[in-house]
């Protein structure tokens, strides 16, 4: 992170997934004396931001924003050296203070940044230690340092806000000259009841807790649309909610994910073709001149290992054949060419995609169809937007747009992605097998029981389209994915956290049924190979039985097999914390449209299962 002074220092540092899930655009992120907010894309300079291509990616990201969208960057970054005012010191995400309200640690005296009684102190050498104090004891550095004020305001179409502070205190009567005031706590607990704000020119006092709850729509001002990360204000007035700086609810990425697949068998063809559009330009030099300029390419990089002699003969090779690139797919079917790769025929060796071929356990003939490792797999993440308050619906397709939160002030011609490498294991179910099983009577009775009415009702509550229902073998797999991910996690030597699930299912007419689980770190963590050894049919019978039968009581039932998600209000049957649920970083559905009851019989459920009429 970099400060956006006319002549930044980096005073902290990110990793480029932190920027996609925890710390991205908009999103508020904690310095050891100030608070400070991500400014949006107009503000970062991408003079050392690395291009990456990935056209899958880049269709669906310009379906959602415009195809004004022309690059997927990594963050800015350039490699640091002992030189603490080198130029790498001034390469990074600019943030901005945020929120601007302060209060001082000693006399708790609350009031903007800009006022006299607080007064910013730099330091130069360690730019991460800048801080406001106020002067109400002591001199020079023994002064109380002035914290952020704990509160911020946020409504439902993204916006942010500070606190209204005169606003508040004078339950809307706010002075024409701004009173002094000052935020107290009595008690040690923190909670907002023990928290005031007091006027110290008219004596008013009131507690935090009238910000929360069903008091705030009448205590709070409408929203003015503000967007701090950009600068900007636009017409909202909708109603705000009080947030306490730092909760997890001030900010939810949006993000779009593609796996790498080979656009040739050759990996030197795959690089030429990944990076055409620009190695067109040389096809049609001379030799010589194409070659110097070449190795000044950013994309040399990559192509450097294949030998330039290599290089330059497959990029005439691609240039006589003259075929235009594989079409690209859009933005709403991303799973299918990758459902198309996990069970092609072909065994494919790749950099970044290679897969294997592996029996299926003699325990899983009856309905598993198929086994493929996959010893290497490039995931690559783009952020495309956020909410505040409520997370994106699930799919995140599926939200608003009314509540997506912009990156620029205008139409951003590109957005920020991360790429993560890992491996993965790939479950291909027999077609047949779950067909029928979706015929079944049982199975349809517990759908139109249970499931699709509390999807119908969920979706009404939230001006979500219904239609938006996956499927009954949706459910299936994505619960027996939870399962195996629990049953992997206890022997690969991966946390449950760290591995992540891809549900393929029937989708625009094209016949799915698939699990990939999968490891995506930003380091070796990822590929160290305990999840492709465990794939291996010695080993994947015996968890796959443990799965299942764990599946069958849960140490909450009879509660969890009991649970009706129509009474409740909720996208899941028998499933809890306790025998399902898994980590946000797991889950691509937030825990949603998961029942054991799909897979096996459990204490309130018969015959529904699908593994209850599979032999052994």
């Amino acid at each position: 992170m970099t400060s956006p002074d006319p002549q930044p220092l980096r005073v902290g540092t990110l990793r480029p997934n932190q920027l996609l899930h925890t710390y991205g655009v908009g999103a508020m992120a904690d310095l050891p004396n100030l608070s400070v907010i991500m400014q949006g894309l107009d503000a970062w300079k991408v003079e050392k931001s690395t291009e990456i291509v990935e056209e899958r990616l880049l269709a669906a990201v310009r379906a959602k924003l415009g195809n004004q969208v022309a690059h997927l960057r990594l963050p800015p970054y350039e490699q640091e050296t002992y030189d603490p005012f080198g130029s790498w010191a001034k390469v990074g995400v600019p943030v901005q203070l945020f929120p601007t309200w302060l209060r001082c640690s000693r006399c708790n005296r609350l009031g903007r940044a800009n006022f006299d009684y607080f007064e910013l102190v730099p330091n130069s050498a360690r730019p991460d230690r800048n801080k406001y104090v106020h002067s109400c004891k002591g001199s020079g550095s023994n002064r109380p340092p002035a914290l952020p004020a704990r509160f911020v305001l946020a409504c439902e179409e993204g916006h942010l806000d500070d606190f209204p502070w005169q606003y508040y205190a004078h339950k809307g009567d706010v002075p024409e000259s701004g009173h002094s005031l000052k935020m107290t706590e009595s008690g040690s607990t923190g909670e907002a009841a023990n928290v005031y704000v007091t006027c110290d020119e008219c004596g008013k006092r009131r507690p935090m807790s009238q910000a929360f709850g069903a008091d705030a729509p009448i205590n709070l001002p409408a929203c003015r649309g503000r967007h701090p990360h950009l600068g900007t204000f636009s017409t909202c007035g909708k109603s705000t909610r009080t947030l306490v700086l730092g909760a997890t609810n001030s900010w939810f990425p949006m993000q779009l994910r593609v796996f790498t697949l080979p656009l040739a068998d050759d990996p030197l063809e795959h690089l030429v073709e990944e990076f055409w559009d620009l190695l067109l330009l040389f096809a049609g030099l001379d030799e010589g001149p194409a070659k110097e300029l070449l190795v000044k390419q950013n994309c040399w990089s990559e192509l450097e290992p294949h030998g330039l002699d290599n290089v330059w003969r497959a990029i005439r090779a691609r240039a006589a054949r003259g075929t235009a690139s594989p079409p690209t797919r859009t933005g709403e079917d991303l799973s299918i060419p990758e459902w198309e790769a996990f069970t092609s025929a072909k065994v494919v060796t790749h950099p970044d995609f290679t897969t294997q071929d592996e029996p299926v356990p003699s325990s899983a003939r009856g309905w598993l169809h198929r086994v493929t490792l996959v010893p290497r797999l490039r995931e690559v993440a783009a952020l495309y937007g956020f909410t505040r308050i409520d997370a994106p619906e699930w799919e995140v397709r599926e939200t608003p747009d009314s509540r997506r939160a912009p990156l620029a002030e205008g139409d951003p011609t590109w957005v920020p992605c991360a790429e993560l490498r890992g491996e993965g294991l790939f479950l291909r179910f027999d077609e047949a097998a779950v067909a029928a099983w979706e015929r079944k009577a049982e199975t349809v009775l517990r759908a139109r029981q249970r499931l699709i009415p509390a999807h119908d009702e969920w979706c009404r509550r939230r001006d979500v389209d219904p239609r938006g229902w996956p499927g009954l073998r949706y459910v299936l797999l994505h619960t027996f994915a939870h399962l195996l991910i629990r049953e992997l996690a206890l022997d690969s030597g991966y946390s449950a956290a760290g591995i992540a699930e891809r549900i393929y299912a029937t989708r625009e007419g094209v016949p799915m049924a698939g699990v990939l689980l999968y490891t995506a770190a930003p380091d070796s963590e990822g590929t160290l190979g305990g999840l492709v050894s465990l794939g291996r049919s010695a080993h994947l019978g015996h968890l796959i039985d443990r799965a299942l039968e764990s599946a069958r009581l849960c140490s909450s039932d009879p509660l969890c097999a009991e649970h009706d998600p129509v009474v409740h209000g909720r996208l899941y049957g028998a499933a809890c914390h306790a025998c399902l649920f898994a980590s946000e970083t797991s889950c691509e559905r937030g825990n949603q449209y998961l029942d054991r009851a799909l897979l096996v019989d459990t204490l309130a459920t018969r015959d529904c299962g699908f593994f209850s009429a599979i032999p052994g």
